[in-house]
This record gives structure tokens, sequence and C-alpha cells, in this order.
């Protein structure tokens, strides 16, 4: 179910017309729906009800205080990337026993911050990530659960920018190794091994790469048993794609099925960690056409959000549905548009070609399924402030960050005392 739909021909969040959010905090801003965030993490738990899974939610995707608040208070737990994740998911009291902290380049403070929070798991990546770890949780006397990260030499078939599990991707260690890197860390006092993690991509549609990558993850586990190691949790990784254009995403109840068939009975805790798929479709970037202007072979809609404020298409050439906030009508003629953002940058672009009604200047459009990697991915380039972030529910909305000032961008910069200009004599 779509919360964002056209009402009596305006575009609608849920209960509250777009107009109306633009009317009252203007525009670039970031508009999610709660229902929808709370009914796609539903989803999840319904699809594995039953079973000994946790749903950790990818903070990466979408770090946003309110959203994560939401997402604590339904029971998710919560994958961090960094410290500053670990500080949001503690900061709306997310207990540390649901965080997990993966990632490829986790610092010596990063871990400290880590292990003296509690946290449940700590994924790691390489060898001297393992004995960094090693000597921190020891330095605090502590013994940390850890996960040892396989990389399993899966193509995912998914955008090569976003592939974390072919051999010569960055994450994880290698298959073959990881029997004696599990073994080592046995031997290690700061740290307990508790289980193997896999991530092998994001925005896969296709379930044949996890029944892949899921049943040599099973057979790794048997072996590290047969040798007297031991094996009690497994982590999945991300959960499935979504639908930007013509994508068909495969069902969470197949997803579940794979999981089941291929590691179920293994009779390991196991934990998932969605972040795109629960947060992706509801949020809309709401955006105001500054000119319309004439172009080569299509005219060109120039928007006041930019690659600043979006950047998956210019990072990713990744396709965004664009919709007028007032419905077109029925028999509106289709004409090939550019649709571009206004930072100088030539691919500053959101859209080349695109069929869309006819949009003038000073109309509102809203940039779809844009929830998950947008406003997490912002930058205040071109000296542009961050756009605002709104949260709705039924009828309501309300600001959960506020559009940041020209004077927030450089309020922590000094000018050093030897840059000012010295002061003139006066003849």
């Amino acid at each position: 179910m779509s919360y964002f739909q056209y009402r009596d021909g305006v575009l609608h969040a849920e209960g509250v017309a777009l107009p109306d959010i633009a009317a009252e905090v203007g525009a670039p801003t970031y508009v999610y729906s709660a229902s929808a965030i709370e009914d796609n993490y539903h989803a999840y738990a319904d699809a594995f009800a039953g079973r000994d899974v946790a749903i950790h939610f990818a903070l990466k995707a979408n770090g946003a205080l309110a959203v994560v608040s939401l997402l604590a208070g339904l029971g998710a737990g919560a994958d961090i990337v960094s410290l500053g994740e670990l500080r949001r998911a503690l900061k709306v009291g997310m207990t540390p026993d649901k965080i997990v902290f993966s990632g490829v380049g986790k610092t010596r403070d990063e871990l400290t911050a880590a292990v003296s929070a509690g946290i449940a798991q700590i994924n790691i990546e390489s060898a001297p990530e393992l004995d960094a770890l090693d000597q921190v949780a020891r330095k605090l006397g502590k013994r940390q659960p850890i996960a040892i990260r396989v990389n399993p030499d899966v193509d995912a078939h998914t955008h090569e920018k976003i592939s974390t599990g072919k051999r010569g991707d960055k994450f994880g260690v290698p298959y073959d190794e990881i029997a004696s890197l599990y073994r080592r860390a046995a031997n290690l006092q700061g740290v307990e091994p508790v289980g193997l993690a896999v991530h092998i991509g994001s925005q896969l549609t296709d379930l044949a790469p996890y029944r892949a990558a899921y049943g040599r993850l099973a057979e790794l586990v048997r072996a590290l048993r047969a040798s007297g190691l031991v094996i009690k949790t497994l982590d999945l990784g991300g959960g499935i794609g979504v639908q930007y254009n013509d994508e068909t995403p495969p069902s969470l109840t197949d997803y579940a099925t794979i999981v089941q068939e291929t590691l179920g009975d293994l009779g390991c805790h196991l934990a998932i960690e969605p972040g795109r798929s629960i947060v992706a479709s509801a949020g809309i970037l709401l955006s105001q056409v500054i000119y319309r202007k004439a172009g080569g072979e299509a005219d060109i809609l120039i928007l006041d959000s930019g690659m600043n404020d979006l950047m998956r298409p210019s990072l990713y050439g990744a396709y965004h549905p664009i919709l007028p906030v007032n419905e077109a009508m029925r028999d509106a003629t289709l004409t090939p548009v550019d649709v571009v953002g206004p930072v100088c940058e030539t691919g500053d672009i959101f859209a080349r070609g695109r069929l869309l009604p006819p949009i003038a200047a000073d109309e509102l459009v809203a940039i779809g399924v844009a929830g998950a990697y947008g406003a997490s991915m912002s930058s205040t380039y071109n000296a542009r402030p961050l756009a605002a972030e709104i949260l709705v529910r039924g009828g309501r909305f309300d600001i959960i960050r506020h559009r940041q000032t020209i004077e927030a961008l450089f309020a922590d910069e000094r000018v050093p005392d030897w840059l000012k200009p010295p002061k003139r004599k006066i003849a």
C-alpha cells in the first residue's frame, strides 16, 4: 500500500496535503510516512514470526532520530557502522543488547565506545581488526561477542557500487580464510566468537544469490562445528530490494522460506539487517520548480533540490519516480523533460528525457521512494543548507529536523588572525 496518493487532485502523505507542508516548512523537504515505516517493519516481523530471528534496522539508510525511535518502539534493533550511529541508537533509548556493529574501518575509539556500551555483537571484517578489538576489550577488562563476516564470493547481480559479497570487494574475510581466523579468535582473551555474518549487497530483487550465499554459509557452519568450534548466531545482512521503477521485488514470505530451507536446521539465532526496504517507500523529497527552460532535445525543469539533497541519481544513475503534486489531467500530453538541480555540476540530474505532464515554474513535485539513502547521504555542497525533514502520521505532521540555516553552515569555522586584513593607517 502506498501512503502517498492523490486526493481531490492533490498529492498527500497519509492525510496531509503536500502543499500544506510546503507552505509551512518550504522546500526542499523530506517527508516520511510513519504508517509506511510501521507496515514495512511489520512485514518482516510477520514473515519470520515464530522463529528465532531478530530484525536490526540499518541506520545508514535513514538515521533520523525520529525514524530510529519509531522503529525501536516497534522492537527493532540497530545495525550500525560508525560511532555516530551508535550514539544515535543509544540516544533514542535502544538497548545495547540490540545493537550490532558492522563496517570495514572501525577505529579504536569506535571499538572502545562499542565495547564500553556493551553492545550485542561486533562483526569482524579482517585479521587486523580482530587484533585491535582484542586489545581494546582486554584493556577494558571485557570479552566482546563477535561474528566474523564472510565474503562468500557470490555475485548479487546488483549495481557494482553496492556489491559487497564478491571476491575483490572490500567487505568481509575470504571464505577459505574463515576457519583459521575463527580458530585464532577462539583463543583470544578479549573476544568471544559466537557466529558468522554475511552481507552480499543491496537492492536484490532476485533471491537466487541469497540461496547461494546462505548455502555456502551453512556449509561453513557445519565445517567449523565439526572442528570443535562454537557457532551460535548468524547475521544474514540486508533485506530484499524495493521498487523504484519496473523492478519486481520478491515477497518476504519467499525470502523467509529460503532462510528456513538453507539455515533452519542449524539451531542458530538469526539476525537480518534491512534498511532500504523499511524506509525507501516511506519517504519522498518535496521540491519546487525554480525555472522551466527550453533545452536541446527536451525542456529542462530546474528544481530547488539538487544532488546534495539526493545524490543517488548522480552517484548510481538511480531511477526515482517524479510526480507533480497537483495531479495532471487524464488527457494531459506527456513530453520528455530533463529534471535537474541547481548545483554547479553537470551530473546534477534527477532524470533525462522523463515523460511528464506539463509542469511549470513554482509548481511542486515529489521525488518518490526517497526515504532511504536520501537525507542520510546529503551534503552542504555549494554551501547549500541541509533540507528539512518531516514525519507524518494520519492528518498531522511534525518537523523532525529543521532546515539548516546558512549561518549554521559556517558557525564552527574560524579565520586565523594572520589571515585577517591589517588595519590601514590613516594619513
